[in-house]
């Protein structure tokens, strides 16, 4: 594998000055985007000044907390004015839906902030001035991990432009500018007391990792599940975080794990004879294809019924609980046509194209409901990606009639 990895790395030892400066420029950008929203999140507030008293009503339409839920995040609202307090969750069933009367301050540099009662600590203004300036800078937070994640995936390309070919680069640039794009235009709200702008670093490093293995997959490639191996680990933490979309957490942890070391096993086992890096595939028979639907169908009945019946609480779906049902039911069925395509590319079917094809349809339909639309940029790059793989992969069966006939 080292001597594979040295050969797509020979001729690309000298570089070209202006992808190298273009990479120095991201990497410089990044890096300053960081530390000035690091400098002036934790910069001292100076002293306050009292500026009055204001009523505030709650603001309950995004609250959904069970008895598993520690500390409720409870908004306070006046007009564009915010304030948050946090209670135990004992407290908090204990709280009327009566006004409050807030008190607010303002910093050195013209900050506002509220507290629910005079005379605030010096460190409970510096939390509250850390949150408020936080919130206001996350668009120069996501811009640092945009192009961070930009910086890499240029990296890729250019330390391993010999594996890949003009179409390809272009490609994987594309969908990955416009990843950043969107990052920036349409920040991440925080979920689950989780900020914002670490649920967009997950989105972003998970487009990044899920079409570099696309792309290795359409090439026939058995270091695609290497790659994938971090993939599944990315979307773990990610439905974690949000607390959804638990049909697919279990799927990824007990089937595409142990698949994609499987398959990196069976896929080493059948080398194309003539190129060494691609790996010989197949298609599957009219009556496997019958089967497998119908699997599909069963899994997502069966599976959907029970996961809606568990009492999960997150504020994702704003306490909709009618949207959250239905998209059980959907991630159910993206789960199993997932397990259908995780079997398919185990045995190297040309089939799994297919079923890429309908998993992205259906991830991007949970995708808009859930308001990730920078994931919609990794559905793009899933469409036309498997058209590419789809018709690499047929012309390569077309040509290739000989190929051994056993799965494993």
């Amino acid at each position: 594998m080292i001597k594979k990895m040295k050969q797509y790395l020979e001729p690309n030892r000298k570089i070209r000055i202006g992808e190298t400066v273009i990479l120095v420029l991201l990497l410089l950008t990044a890096a300053f985007s960081f530390l000035k929203g690091l400098s002036l999140v934790n910069s001292d507030p100076g002293e306050i000044i009292f500026q009055g008293t204001l009523e505030m009503t709650r603001d309950d339409t995004e609250e959904d907390y069970d008895s598993d839920s520690t500390m409720c995040d409870v908004l306070y609202v006046s007009d564009d004015k915010k304030l948050i307090l946090s209670y135990p969750y004992e407290e908090y069933l204990q709280l009327e839906d009566d006004p409050i009367t807030a008190y607010a301050y303002v910093s050195q540099n013209g900050t506002e902030l509220f507290f629910d009662h005079a005379d605030p600590s010096k460190e409970e203004v510096q939390d509250a001035y850390r949150q408020v300036v936080a919130e206001d800078q996350m668009p120069l937070f996501n811009l640092a991990n945009a192009v961070a994640i930009l910086a890499i995936s240029l990296c890729v390309v250019l330390f391993f432009g010999a594996f890949f070919s003009t179409y390809e680069k272009i490609w994987f640039m594309t969908i990955m500018i416009l990843a950043t794009v969107f990052a920036i235009l349409f920040p991440e709200e925080s979920a689950n007391g989780v900020n914002g702008i670490v649920i967009m670093l997950l989105y972003l490093l998970d487009t990044f990792l899920n079409i570099l293995c696309e792309l290795l997959i359409s090439k026939q490639s058995r270091y695609n599940f290497l790659v994938s191996v971090l993939v599944e680990i990315t979307e773990i933490v990610i439905c974690i975080v949000l607390m959804y979309r638990f049909a697919t957490m279990v799927t990824t942890l007990f089937f595409w794990l142990p698949i994609d070391i499987l398959s990196y096993i069976n896929w080493t086992r059948h080398r194309d004879d003539r190129e060494d890096e691609l790996t010989v595939v197949r298609r599957l028979k009219g009556y496997q294809e019958v089967l497998v639907i119908l699997g599909i169908a069963l899994w997502t009945i069966v599976v959907g019924y029970l996961i809606s019946g568990l009492d999960i609480a997150t504020d994702f779906y704003g306490g909709n609980d009618s949207l959250e049902t239905a998209v059980t039911y959907i991630d159910a069925c993206a789960s199993a046509v997932g397990i259908a395509n995780g079997l398919f590319i185990f045995f190297r079917m040309r089939e799994q194209w297919i079923a890429w094809y309908v998993c992205a349809l259906l991830e991007a339909i949970i995708n808009i409901i859930s308001g990730q639309y920078v994931l919609l940029i990794l559905k793009l790059g899933y469409f036309t990606n498997t058209t590419y793989g789809y018709i690499r992969w047929s012309r390569y069966i077309a040509t290739h009639k000989e190929a051994e006939k056993t799965l494993f």
